[in-house]
């Protein structure tokens, strides 16, 4: 399962450093950040189930970023 984050990260320095950190404390996850994406979006990959987005959250947070997760939009085919 994927889950997908709105962040505030700033540049590619503090988004190797988060990554860094989020690889150590959640080892069963992969992440990368798209920083060209308005959102600084970052995908979390879980390689044995879902993906716990409220200690990712938590963790960033104390890291000093700020992230939501993406929500769904799923589009209405009639329109």
């Amino acid at each position: 399962m994927v889950e997908v984050f709105i962040t505030d990260v700033k540049d590619q320095r503090e988004a190797q450093m988060l990554l860094e950190q989020l690889h150590a404390a959640f080892t069963g996850y992969e992440a990368n950040f798209d920083l060209e994406d308005c959102d600084r979006i970052l995908r979390v990959l879980s390689i044995t189930g879902c993906v716990e987005s409220r200690p990712i959250i938590g963790l960033l947070k104390e890291l000093g970023c700020h992230a939501q997760v993406l929500p769904d939009i799923i589009p209405d085919p009639r329109i």
